[in-house]
């Protein structure tokens, strides 16, 4: 295969690589088979300067139009962070569940008091007697990165609230949490004051996929059978988790049509509790027709 080039959302190009596609979409539960049917499609598709939003959009309308909902709402998680905008206040509930179920007390929205300064802390979490303050930079666009004035500014935020008067204003360490990525003066600044960065792939296989995977906490944005209105209903009433979506009564109270509301319960209970590792490979079968 001639050696192609992809664009990235930030611009940059990178080689065009199957084994990162086929990561991605084994991640997301998608069986051997059906991986390599898909990456072969792409492959035929892609052309020197696609876009990886190109070549997510191909891969997503197949598993989507082959009956396997949940596959396609967990390839699409990167893409549901984005949809918890425009504002960032979803990302920071959102992020507060994460933590929440690998074991943390979290609340969100504090209002808290360094030596120097009053401050608001998007999320504040507990666990074994360690206290943390969070930072959540949320960024509409892909290719939006977090620099090193948002490092910065959180490090001396927590600095001062770590000096606290009031022990129940101090924190033990801040952490600065983003759902793309950061800049590499971002990381050399964290890295030499302790700051610690959770970025969508970052730090290597612990970033936010990683603890988003772990703990099988999705957002409420990764279904498929809901409308982009039916989501910002719920999500304005606070209710960001797919899991969360597990009662008819309650959906039909916020506007899902009652004849609808089946296909949402059932996407729902799939992709937040079942084990995706084993899909069946007969129904992920390619038809061209299927393809938009």
């Amino acid at each position: 295969m001639t050696k192609l080039f992809i664009t990235k959302a930030d611009g940059e190009r990178e080689l065009f690589e199957r084994s990162k596609l086929d990561s991605s979409l084994q991640r997301a539960g998608a069986a051997k088979d059906a991986r390599e049917r898909i990456i072969e499609h792409v492959v035929r598709e892609v052309r020197d300067g696609s876009s990886t939003e190109e070549i997510y959009r191909h891969a997503f309308d197949m598993l989507r139009h082959q009956n396997v909902p949940a596959v396609a709402a967990r390839y699409s998680i990167k893409r549901a962070l984005f949809a918890l905008g425009p504002s960032g206040f979803p990302f920071e509930q959102f992020f507060a569940e994460v933590l929440k179920a690998h074991g943390w007390r979290t609340w969100t929205g504090v209002a808290l008091n360094g030596r120097c300064a009053p401050h608001e802390v998007d999320v504040l979490a507990e666990k074994d007697g360690k206290r943390i303050g969070v930072e959540a930079k949320f960024h509409n666009d892909p290719g939006g990165r977090t620099d090193i004035k948002d490092a910065l500014y959180v490090h001396a935020r927590y600095e001062d609230l770590a000096k606290s008067p009031e022990a129940h204003s101090r924190v033990d360490e801040g952490w600065l949490v983003t759902n793309t990525r950061f800049t590499r003066n971002a990381i050399r600044y964290a890295q030499c004051s302790d700051l610690k960065l959770i970025g969508w792939d970052y730090p290597h296989e612990k970033g936010l996929l990683s603890m988003i995977e772990e703990a099988k906490v999705h957002p409420l944005t990764c279904l498929t059978t809901l409308s982009e209105g039916e989501k910002r209903r719920l999500m304005d009433n606070k209710i960001v988790l797919c899991k969360d979506v597990k009662n008819g009564h309650l959906l039909e109270e916020f506007g899902i049509r009652p004849s609808h509301i089946p296909a949402v319960l059932d996407e729902a209970r799939n992709l937040c509790t079942a084990d995706m590792s084993d899909v069946p490979t007969s129904v992920l079968t390619h038809g061209n027709s299927t393809l938009k």
